[in-house]
Order: structure tokens, then C-alpha cells, then sequence
């Protein structure tokens, strides 16, 4: 895969000029300090501040001969890339106008003299790899190699070229694992390793290193094979349905998806307009995955838990600063984009940031974050794009988003494409039912998650899971993806949806079958053949909500106040006080949690199936939003009928909405399919519009009969053919789409609905 390179100029020996890296170097600090800006500026008073503090904290705390005697260097690599980090914060300090150390000497000596402790004795050329791979070859490097370019002329030629040789030694290009070279890096890990080849390029003015960063983002050594500005087919990257998968079958957008996103933006915004300009035009994938990958897990500057996998168990990495993060790397990518990119990527910040209350970004953006961010509120025209809305399915990750003016709702599925859990490096040790149909729920409260909810929530009451609730052993090096192919769902005309996945338990015989109806203002959950045979009570999570209100109980339904209503029969209840602590489910060198114990209220229901139960199943209904009022009277006039629950088809019907999972052949409504998938359809202003899909890909044709006639093809998806006629004939190609949805628009005789399902 080749890559032009712009435009180059030179001296008469061919080799760039000298202001070509003097002006990368002048780009390379900007992007880190921020740059020239007016220090008088109220708005930059706080990210300076913070950042003086920071370094001060760490200046005051450094002792010689061991930097810092809470990250004790010896046999700890995640501990000696935490110091380099450190190290990397006072120089960013010192190299900030405005600063309390902006350009002191003795700052700069005491990080020289403590960057020599750690190449003699912890990281250099000479050194084997040992523990984690990724502290040696990203972790340290990605720290040395910012700290070295903003030090620049302050590090003499020798110390220069030692710490850039333990780079080169561990971190020589974005291709290969050094402690491993069979391995092809991929993903967010050969995004991260480029960016540090590009800011070691600029520190030691080495144009073939800048080249190897360019070069290696397209993947041009392998031609292409990994190149992060292509879809990937298989294994990690972007997929074409949005999804992203890092370790070949886990969910990460929001945690190996967002460090790409981040380095890419990086790495762009630094070669930007000089000789080594990144010119590939497949960078298109990374630019359209802002909007397909990442907005839709954006929930008022919160990226979703869902799609963050073992990260939610780090403490210092919440849904907020995951949010922080991926809006700052819009706004820096917006700046090298070209249109129409960069003004949708400053809308969608701006929209982010204004709307973003549970952690403000000025209040907690550096001072580089800051002047961008300020760029755009101040632009009057740039118009803050409104949260997102739709429905969303993204098969190859098993994830489904239903968004709506003020709430959002999220499933997390698992099959044997998509692993249920990951649990390595001492991180996420109580996951076991993140991906056992997980429901999480985003309305007002947009600190529930955020705020101590994974060390004090039950692990073995996530909410919308079915459970056999056994005392687990904590999880360590392990990845599980449940023996089905049956995950997955339909959106219909980009609004509305059907998901479904076929629940097999981790270790134990408990087997279900899950189906979420997503509608205009609710969810209705189903579950059926809810079986097990292990002699121990297996239960069904409604909801296992952080809150300090009383909940409001009715007959049949629940309100909590700033979240909204259920509606369920039978259902148990319970109110407890739980204390947990990040050290219990977080334990790994450079993201252990602390010790120190932290409490939460919860409200708990749930349904009880009992001991092994035979065939049980459930229903209920979430009103993300809904008021007291408005559950009350849901609960009394029903306006979405259960026409099925059993194993083989779960369906449900409003007065304008049919939607349905076919777990096997069979009819309902007017539609009869002849193998499994999942339906939804509605009728609206003298039309009927089909969607299908196939969670379990593995049919080739399904077709649909109409048992009632319709009129003719308003429109149809290219896999989709008609016979019409008294009992049309839809035929459906669904072979090799991936899960993905096909539709169709019929006029239809049919008799129409005075109005929208409620």
C-alpha cells in the first residue's frame, strides 16, 4: 500500500532542509503546551494553575538516587513508565509560558538528572524486556520520546542519543513487536507506536524515523495489511458497520479505539504541512469513525461504558475522562481535516462540551485542550451540533445504542464473535456478566457511572442480565466468548430496532433467550425458555441503580426521580447500602485502584425464577426519562401488547409497530419467515416498511410471506426482491452481510394508525 508524501523541500544533498524539523519541533511543543497564547487570559488561568501544581507535587516529592519512592523502580516496568510520565509533566511545565517552572534551569537539570537514573539503570539499549510488553515498547517510549522533544536543545548530544536509543531499541517502528517480531502490530497499538516514532523523529531530527511513522500508519511494509486507515475484516481495527475490535474479539471503542483515535489525531496534526504530510486517503476510515464509531456511545460528553471493556475497572479513567479525551482528539483532528470533516467535527465538540455536566471540560482540559476548545465556543459560526439520536446496531461488536432527546440506552451482547468479558493484567476481576445482555441506562443522573459505580454495584446484579448467581473466583487472564451466533439486531428507518441474544452461562447449565423491543419513548425487555439445572436460584436484573431518592412504588411499577419509570409484575425489590473498594477489581502495576473504601446506595429489582427453573421467563418495560404520571398511565393502558414470549419467537405489537425475534421458523402478526432472525416493521401514512436481519449469519436467503396484500415496491434494499400479490413474497439475501439490517417500503392497503406507538 503506498503513500505519497507531499511536498518536500530540501537542501543540495536531497536530505530535508533544517527549518523543516525546526518548524516540526515548533508544531510538536505547540501540540503539547499549547504554545504562544496570552497568559493574561482568564480562560487559561485554571489549566496553568493545575499544571503548576502538578509538577510541583512531583518536584517536591522526587528523592535522589530513587525519583520517586511510591513507584519503586526495580522489576517494576509499569512502575518505571509511571515515572517517566511524571517526568514528562514537570517538563511540560517547564516548557509552558505562564507556568511556575516555565523555563527554570533547575526544573530542567533535576529531569535530565532523573531521566540518567532511568536510562542507566531501567531503560536502555541494553536491556531485555520483561513482565508487560507494553510498558517497554509503548508505555515508556510514547513518556521519553514528548519529554526529549520538549526538552530539545536542553539535552546535550550524548544524552540525546542514549534515550534515543533505548527507543530504538523497543519502539523501532510501528510494525513489529520488538520482544516478538512474528507479531504484526495492529489497531491501537500500531496507531500509538507511529506517534511515538513521529515525536522521536521530530527529538532527533531523523527523517527516516518520520517516514517509518508516516509509513506505518498505512502499513506500507505489509502492503496494507494493517494499516489503520482501512477496514478491517477480521482481527482489530474499524469494521465497516463502525464497530472496533482490539484483542481480535473484544468491543473497544472507547478504551483501544480511543487511544487510535487520539494518535492518529496526533500524528496527522504534528507532520500537518510538512515534507512527511500524511496524504493516504484512506485516513477517511479514522475521519468518518468520529461520527459511525464514536458519537453514538456519546452521551453528553460521556463515552459509554459499554464499549470501554476492562477500563472500566480503572479508577482514574471514568465514562467522563474517557469522554474528555475523545473530544479532545475531534477538536485536534478537526484541525488538520479537510472539509466537510472539520466543521462537523467543531459542532459535534461543541455540542459535547456544552452539554458535558458531569465533568466540565475547561475545568479539567490541559492547556493545549484548552486554546483549542476556547477556538470553538468563542466561533459563532461554528453551530453546536444536538445530541445524537437513532437507533444503532453494530454486529460485529454485539452492541446496540437507542438514543433519544435527553436518555440513551445500551446493550451489551456477547457470542462466539464477540467475547463476554476480558479480564488480563490484574484489571476488570469481577466482569463476569459485562456481556450477558448488560443494560445501561443514560439519562439526567450523568454521574452514575461515572462516580464509584463498578467497585460498590453487586457484579452479580448488572442490570438487564439473567444470572445463576454463584460465588465467582476473580477473574485473571481471561477472555470468554459464549458457544452462539446468536447476538445481534434490525434497525428500522434508523429509529427504532429489535436485538436478541441466546444467553449461555459461563461454567454453569443456565441457558435463555433475551429480546430488547426498542421503541419511540421505550424499551421493552422479554426473556424466555430461562432454564437451569445446577440447583441454585437463577434471577433476571431490571435495574441496579446508584441513588439516593426513595423509589416511588406502584402498582406494578416503579419511578426513581432524574431516571424514569418500569413497569413489571412480580418483581423484587431491594434498597441496601454497598461499599466496595478499586483495589478489589483493579489490581494491575499502572491502573490498581486504591485501597481506601467507597459507599453507594442502590436500588435494586429484579425477577426471582427460583431454583432451576424450567421454561421461566420475564417482561418488563423501561421509560428512560418518563415521569410519575406518565409511568402510571403506561402501566394502565399498555400500549405495547406481548404477542409471544416463548423459545422460539418473542414478539410484540404497538398500534403502528410490529418487531419480533424469530428464534425459529413461524408466523406472527402478518409475517411468517422460514428461518430464524429478527423482524420489525410499521405502518405510517399509507406505508409499510420491513426491516430484517440475521443475528446468527448463517442463512443465505430468508423469506418473508405477508399474509395480508399490499401495494407496490415504494423502495428496496438492492438484496431485497418482491412477489407481490394476496400473500406477498419478500425475499431477503442476507449471505455475507455480517448481521447487518435490509429493508424494504411497501404502499400498503392496510387499515392506518391515528398515531405513533407511545
Amino acid at each position: 500500500m503506498g503513500q505519497a508524501s507531499g511536498m518536500r523541500s530540501s537542501d543540495a544533498s536531497g536530505s530535508p532542509a533544517p527549518h523543516d524539523f525546526e518548524a516540526l519541533r515548533s508544531t510538536a511543543v505547540t501540540l503539547l503546551t499549547g504554545g504562544d497564547l496570552d497568559v493574561t487570559d482568564p480562560s487559561y488561568k485554571r489549566p496553568l494553575a493545575a499544571l503548576s501544581e502538578r509538577a510541583a507535587t512531583w518536584l517536591a516529592e522526587m528523592v535522589p538516587g530513587l525519583i520517586w519512592p511510591d513507584l519503586p523502580l526495580e522489576g517494576r516496568p509499569g512502575n518505571v513508565t509511571g515515572s517517566y510520565g511524571r517526568l514528562r509533566a514537570i517538563v511540560t511545565a517547564w516548557a509552558t509560558p505562564g507556568t511556575a517552572q516555565h523555563g527554570d534551569d533547575a526544573v530542567a537539570s533535576k529531569v535530565i538528572e532523573a531521566l540518567d537514573l532511568l536510562y542507566e539503570g531501567h531503560y536502555n539499549e541494553r536491556l531485555p524486556e520483561t513482565g508487560n510488553w507494553w510498558f517497554w515498547e509503548i508505555g515508556t517510549p510514547a513518556e521519553l520520546s514528548r519529554a526529549c522533544v520538549l526538552l530539545g536543545d536542553r539535552l546535550d548530544a550524548g544524552r540525546l542519543r542514549a534515550y534515543l536509543g533505548a527507543i530504538d531499541r523497543f519502539c523501532p517502528d510501528a510494525d513489529r513487536r520488538a520482544g516478538w517480531p512474528e507479531a504484526s502490530e495492529s489497531g491501537a497499538n500500531r496507531a500509538d507506536k507511529a506517534a511515538i516514532v513521529a515525536f522521536r523523529g521530530v527529538a532527533g531530527r531523523d527523517a527516516g524515523k518520520l517516514a517509518l511513522a508516516r509509513d506505518g500508519l498505512s502499513d506500507v511494509r505489509d502492503g496494507g495489511r494493517h494499516s489503520v486507515f482501512g477496514y478491517a475484516e477480521s482481527g482489530d481495527g474499524f469494521r465497516r458497520d463502525g464497530s472496533f475490535i482490539q484483542h481480535d474479539v473484544v468491543a473497544y471503542t472507547g478504551s483501544y479505539g480511543l487511544s487510535l483515535l487520539i494518535a492518529v489525531a496526533e500524528t496527522l496534526a504534528l507532520l500537518h504541512g510538512s515534507p512527511w504530510a500524511i496524504s493516504d486517503p484512506g485516513r477517511r476510515v479514522v475521519l468518518d469513525a468520529v461520527e459511525r464509531s464514536f458519537a453514538p456511545f456519546i452521551h453528553d460528553g460521556l463515552l459509554m461504558d459499554t464499549v470501554r471493556g476492562r477500563a472500566t475497572s480503572r479508577q482514574a479513567f471514568p465514562d467522563s475522562v474517557a469522554g474528555h479525551r475523545a473530544i479532545g482528539a475531534v477538536l485536534l483532528l478537526a484541525d488538520s481535516a479537510p472539509e466537510p470533516y472539520r466543521g462537523r467535527f467543531r459542532g459535534l465538540a461543541k455540542g459535547w462540551i456544552q452539554r458535558g455536566e458531569s465533568l466540565r471540560y475547561l475545568e479539567h482540559a490541559s492547556v493545549a485542550e484548552t486554546r483549542r476548545a476556547i477556538a470553538v465556543l468563542d466561533d459563532k459560526s461554528v453551530e453546536a451540533v444536538p445530541a445524537t439520536e437513532g437507533h444503532f446496531v453494530f454486529p460485529e461488536m454485539d452492541r446496540v445504542v437507542h438514543r433519544r432527546s435527553g436518555w440513551s440506552v445500551a446493550i451489551s451482547m456477547s457470542s462466539e464473535r464477540t467475547a463476554a468479558y476480558e479480564a488480563i493484567n490484574g484489571e476488570n476481576r469481577h466482569g463476569w456478566y459485562t456481556g450477558d445482555g448488560m443494560t445501561s441506562l443514560y439519562t439526567g443522573d450523568l454521574g452514575h457511572y461515572g462516580h464509584d459505580f463498578w467497585p460498590t454495584v453487586d457484579p452479580y446484579r448488572l442490570p438487564g442480565i439473567t444470572v445463576d448467581p454463584r460465588p465467582r473466583d476473580d477473574l485473571d487472564f481471561r477472555v470468554h466468548r459464549p458457544p452462539t451466533p446468536w447476538a445481534g439486531g434490525v434497525v428500522l428507518s434508523g429509529r427504532h430496532g429489535v436485538s436478541a441474544m441466546e444467553l449461555i452461562g459461563d461454567g454453569v447449565s443456565l441457558r435463555a433467550r433475551k429480546s430488547w423491543f426498542f421503541l419511540e419513548s421505550a424499551v421493552l425487555a422479554l426473556g424466555s425458555g430461562i432454564t437451569a439445572t445446577d440447583g441454585r436460584t437463577v434471577e433476571t436484573v431490571i435495574e441496579n441503580r446508584a441513588i439516593e431518592d426513595e423509589p416511588y412504588i406502584g402498582d406494578g411499577w416503579v419511578h426513581l426521580a432524574g431516571v424514569g419509570g418500569y413497569v413489571f409484575e412480580g418483581a423484587r425489590m431491594l434498597v441496601e447500602t454497598r461499599t466496595g473498594r478499586w483495589r478489589d477489581i483493579n489490581t494491575g502495576d499502572d491502573t490498581a485502584g486504591s485501597f481506601e473504601p467507597v459507599t453507594r446506595r442502590y436500588v435494586t429489582f429484579w425477577f426471582d425464577h427460583g431454583v432451576d427453573p424450567v421454561a421461566a421467563r420475564y417482561a418488563y418495560a423501561l421509560l428512560p426519562g418518563a415521569t410519575r404520571g406518565r409511568t402510571r398511565n403506561f402501566r394502565g393502558a399498555r400500549p405495547v401488547r406481548v404477542l409471544s414470549n416463548t423459545p422460539e419467537l418473542q414478539a410484540v405489537q404497538t398500534r403502528s409497530m410490529f418487531g419480533a425475534t424469530f428464534w425459529a421458523a413461524g408466523s406472527a402478526w402478518i409475517v411468517e419467515v422460514d428461518q430464524p432472525c429478527v423482524v420489525m416493521a410499521r405502518r405510517s401514512s399509507g406505508r409499510l416498511v420491513l426491516a430484517v436481519a440475521d443475528p446468527t449469519r448463517t442463512a443465505d436467503v430468508i423469506t418473508l410471506t405477508l399474509s395480508r396484500s399490499q401495494g407496490g415496491v415504494i423502495r428496496a434494499d438492492d438484496t431485497v426482491t418482491v412477489r407481490t400479490g394476496k400473500k406477498p413474497v419478500i425475499a431477503v439475501k442476507v449471505g455475507g452481510s455480517l448481521g447487518r439490517s435490509h429493508s424494504v417500503e411497501l404502499s400498503d392497503y392496510g387499515p392506518r394508525s391515528p398515531r405513533d406507538d407511545r
